[in-house]
């Protein structure tokens, strides 16, 4: 069996004049999860213009996009409770009228449970996972050689990989604590061995949507600050409140010094860790195949030699 590399890692009601039924929750409501959902409003609000929405542009804009009471109008919701919400209020909000500002917004699906989750809405699964992986997933990864395949937490922490991933990518994989990390590899280590258009962004845009599951967590929250002090880039990203879900993609790892390996990744989820993806990459040809194998053999010689 091919090695596996491994590192475990009270409430009143309130109605408000004019407005909605509203909920305001004394000292139970997480602050930074308010003023995350509030940032987030704004931002989508800001990129919908009032033609989008058949309003006249009209004059005098201060700010882009949709004002307050546009927004508000138009989801059927009063302008009073709705710039509470956008304040970052400790107010809850029903499905049906979070669903109403996102069809306003314009919200994608995953933009969409991104709402959901921030807002705290009853029924959307929150994030537990397991303080070590399942037995059976080191097996299924080595069982997937000489295919790479490896299992990423929500940040992006490697928890594992076989040997043919380690090859393709050999800093994250021989690396500890914060650099284990394939968002610190790339953005702070400037290690990022994959030449696929939109990739980065997209990262950034996954672990944005997973965040709304921690968000308050010092874990996450002192990576993301010192990950935004390292790199101006990502810092950028991560402040454009993009989101998005997993999803198959084409690779293009650097595969010197024997060329370009294209792959077609799929992930899959793991048992008992909601947030982590075992992710598997086919080769797209069998000269990307070949590439693979070499790269194997020659990480395998490094070891051998560095053990003698």
């Amino acid at each position: 069996m091919s090695p596996i590399l491994v590192l475990l890692i009270t409430s009143r009601a309130l109605s408000v004049s004019g407005d909605l039924l509203v909920t305001v929750v004394q000292g139970s409501y997480l602050k930074e999860r308010r003023e995350e959902l509030a940032s987030f409003l704004r931002s989508r609000r800001e990129r919908v213009h009032p033609q989008d929405v058949g309003l006249a542009p009209g004059a005098r804009r201060r700010t882009p996009g949709l004002r307050r009471e546009e927004l508000a109008q138009l989801a059927g919701v009063g302008v009073t409770w709705y710039t509470w919400l956008e304040q970052g209020r400790p107010i809850n909000a029903s499905v049906q009228v979070l669903d109403a500002i996102a069809r306003v917004l314009k919200l994608g699906p995953a933009e969409r449970w991104h709402l959901y989750r921030l807002a705290g809405v009853p029924g959307v699964p929150k994030a537990h996972e397991a303080a070590t992986l399942p037995d059976v997933v080191l097996p299924v990864l080595a069982a997937l050689e000489p295919n790479p395949a490896c299992v990423y937490n929500g940040k992006y922490d490697l928890l594992a990989c076989n040997e043919s991933y380690a090859a393709l990518f050999p800093p994250i994989a021989t690396a500890g604590g914060i650099e284990r990390n394939a968002l610190w590899q790339i953005f702070a280590l400037g290690n990022c061995p994959v030449q696929t258009d939109g990739l980065l962004p997209h990262m950034v845009a996954t672990a944005r949507a997973n965040y709304a599951r921690h968000v308050g967590e010092p874990e996450w929250r002192d990576f993301v600050e010192r990950l935004s002090d390292e790199s101006g880039d990502f810092a950028a990203m991560w402040a454009s409140h993009q989101v998005a879900a997993p999803m198959p993609q084409v690779k293009s790892f650097d595969g010197e010094p024997f060329g370009v390996v294209n792959v077609h990744t799929s992930s899959f989820a793991v048992t008992g860790m909601l947030e982590s993806r075992m992710v598997v990459y086919l080769p797209a040809s069998p000269a990307d195949a070949a590439k693979i194998e070499r790269l194997r053999a020659r990480a395998a010689a490094v070891r051998v030699s560095a053990a003698s």
